[in-house]
């Protein structure tokens, strides 16, 4: 065989020895393999999700907990631990992709700022009252990180794009002597959303991801946008070198204690033990965290250029349809919950409020082993599966401007 067809890796139709299709031109086409790994994000976010609603262990403690956990709960905990900062990367690659394919600085900036806005107000709203079924309560968690992030980079668009990766790299490894020299300085309430989680006291509210950090990984990933315009073997090549980059500095790091509050170690049993050596810091997100995370979905995506996505539709629908598939599982995960609360005789109020505290459903002994919620996790896939490949397909029709905010 000769030609492109006697090459796997050459999908892009390219003749051997020539040249990779340019920046502008991949940058024009959607990325089979950053939307299967966005799918894939999506899957295990609806598994953390499920966890915290069904999991019996997660009312009683952390499952990070290296004193009270089991190897399988910890895994199965870290392993959600990749959604966040993939999300966050993909979010700013995104936009410099558009700007790749032609489309105009003033543009991008008025998305950035419209959008952000747009994904502040429903994390405000429709997304806090998914998780909470109860009156308004403000819960800052990753939409709006990528929210405000995006106001912010709106800010950045000028810049050439490597000085917004040194903009992004400096905000998040900045962020602990930052939230230690400003702790006196600021108020409480704006600490928390900027530098540190923690309670929004006077206002009904938490901040679970406060906003530098995580404009800090958007950066990154505006910044790291070029590398992912080509074609899959190389994209393959560029993720694998990311990847082996990322890992190493990770672990040089915690060899020498630095860039996480968690020193590693601990743990009883060799599993956990091991296991102690990836437990890092995400509230607020560490460079350890950071590098390790992005490293492993560095790998993850290389991984992903092998696979032709009509292989994997569940994944190709969520990573075409993220955000809509992220809001729509929060309802079906809760609802699900609370029916099953009713058919056990736990009633509705122990499922409301559910961010502000679980002690009703304590009370009540709700919650189930592993098993049961991997069972529930692999059905809410099924329920979501068909909803996201209709929404995906009516997005592509193009025809309501206003698919592109969901």
């Amino acid at each position: 065989m000769t030609g492109a067809a006697a090459d796997p890796d050459r999908r892009d139709g390219a003749m051997p020895g020539a040249e990779p299709p340019c920046k502008a031109d991949a940058a024009r086409k959607r990325i089979e393999a950053v939307d299967l790994l966005r799918g894939l994000m999506v899957a295990l976010m609806v598994l953390d999700h499920t966890r915290e609603y069904f999991s019996a262990e997660a009312l009683r403690f952390d499952p990070l907990d290296l004193s009270r956990t089991t190897a399988w709960l910890f895994a199965t905990r870290w392993a959600t631990h990749l959604c966040a900062p993939t999300f966050v990367f993909l979010a700013g690659a995104s936009v410099h992709l558009q700007r790749l394919a032609g489309k105009p600085e003033g543009a991008v900036r008025r998305q950035l700022l419209t959008r952000g806005l747009w994904l502040i107000l429903l994390e405000l709203t429709v997304i806090g009252f998914a998780f909470n079924f109860a009156e308004p309560f403000l819960f800052l968690q990753v939409i709006w990180a990528i929210g405000l992030g995006m106001v912010a980079l709106a800010a950045c668009t000028a810049l050439p794009h490597a000085m917004v990766g040194l903009v992004g790299l400096a905000s998040l490894a900045l962020t602990p002597r930052l939230a230690a020299a400003l702790a006196p300085l600021l108020p409480a309430p704006l600490w928390h959303v900027l530098l540190a989680p923690g309670p929004l006291t006077p206002l009904p509210g938490v901040a679970v991801y406060p906003a530098l950090p995580w404009f800090g990984i958007l950066a990154i990933g505006y910044a790291a946008a070029p590398a992912l315009a080509c074609a899959p073997a190389l994209l393959r090549k560029r993720a694998l070198a990311a990847s082996a980059a990322l890992i190493a500095c990770f672990a040089v790091m915690r060899l020498a204690h630095v860039g996480d509050v968690r020193s590693g170690g601990g743990g009883s049993g060799p599993a956990l033990r091991l296991l102690s050596y990836i437990d890092i810091s995400k509230y607020p997100p560490s460079l350890q965290y950071a590098a390790l995370t992005l490293g492993v979905s560095a790998l993850l995506l290389a991984v992903l250029t092998r696979v032709p996505a009509s292989r994997l539709p569940m994944l190709k629908a969520f990573g075409s349809a993220p955000f809509f598939t992220y809001v729509l599982h929060i309802f079906i995960v809760h609802v699900l919950a609370l029916s099953t609360g009713l058919a056990l005789g736990i009633p509705a109020s122990a499922f409301t409020h559910f961010i502000e505290g679980t002690q009703g459903l304590k009370a009540a002994g709700w919650g189930f082993g592993l098993p049961v919620v991997y069972f529930v996790w692999i059905a809410v896939l099924l329920i979501l599966r068909p909803l996201a490949i209709r929404f995906s397909a009516l997005k592509r029709r193009g025809d309501r401007w206003w698919l592109s905010y969901l």
